[in-house]
């Protein structure tokens, strides 16, 4: 079913046993969907609206996550008021003299690199900040971290997270951005990613930090970026993992000898099994 005015009515005709929410960016990630489907009290596959919106800001989610000991590229987020109220000159100058250059600039909620693009100049700063605005009120800068993208897919077994062989995502021109996430062929794509044992494990610990800290749930998948040095570096998680033919977590799963088909399956089962359960994300210690 798509979203649109006529999908409310069509759920509670239809009354059905689950839902597996399958949208991304705002409208699937934003926790509203799943608000809705909770007060239709609809079983749905994923975690709880509030864990979703904890997930979906990337600055609260890099906070939490630095707050649990795992490391994220420095930042500033800042919305487009405060360039109307301080003069984006000085502001932008502040930025950069904090953060330095090359950085990466892109919206704070979004999803499959929109908006998203790279400064390796102040010159290309302000075209950066008006791209990310396009899609959110509020922009973040980023410290550019160089080195081996890597994304790692979670999913829960019996209540119990378990992480999948890490993917490397080699894109042809160094940036994953949207046409080289959804065009197929255009994007290598290694599994395991050719890292050492002891990063891809630390690359596994780092996903499920996230999957935990933000109280997700059934599925989710962690972007990292790791450096020369092999640390993995958190950049963002997706409650709701992709679920094309070139996504990510169908393609982990296949690799793991594991079919899509009987994961959904189990969580399909889990789902129906909690209701319409909207628990909130676990409590940070």
């Amino acid at each position: 079913m798509d979203v649109d005015a006529t999908l409310i009515e069509r759920l509670r005709q239809q009354r059905p046993d689950c839902v597996i929410p399958l949208l991304h960016g705002a409208a699937g990630e934003d926790g509203a969907l799943r608000d809705v489907l909770a007060a239709l009290a609809l079983p749905f596959v994923g975690c709880s609206a509030a864990a979703a919106r904890l997930a979906f800001d990337k600055p609260i989610a890099k906070t939490l996550l630095e707050k649990a000991g795992v490391s994220s590229p420095s930042s500033i987020a800042l919305p487009h008021s405060t360039f109307r109220e301080l003069g984006a000159g000085p502001v932008l100058d502040a930025v950069v003299a904090h953060l330095g250059l090359p950085l990466i600039v892109k919206p704070t909620k979004g999803g499959s690199a929109l908006g998203a693009s790279i400064v390796r100049s102040s010159a290309e700063l302000p075209a950066a900040m008006v791209g990310a605005f396009a899609y959110s009120d509020v922009a973040l800068m980023e410290r550019l971290i160089t080195g081996t993208e890597v994304a790692v897919c979670v999913y829960e077994s019996d209540g119990e997270p378990i992480s999948l062989p890490p993917v490397e995502i080699v894109p042809p021109d160094g940036i994953y951005h949207y046409s080289a996430r959804y065009t197929a062929g255009v994007t290598e794509f290694f599994i395991p990613a050719r890292l050492t044992d002891s990063v891809l494990d630390a690359c596994r610990s780092v996903a499920l930090t996230a999957h935990a800290v933000l109280g997700l749930r059934d599925w989710s998948r962690t972007d990292l970026m790791v450096d020369s040095e092999g640390c993995p570096w958190f950049l963002e998680v997706n409650a709701a993992p992709g679920m094309t033919e070139t996504s990510l977590f169908p393609q982990a799963l296949s690799a793991a000898g594991m079919s899509l088909g009987d994961i959904a399956g189990q969580l399909i089962r889990a789902a129906i099994a909690r209701g319409s359960d909207d628990r909130p994300p676990v409590p940070l210690n």
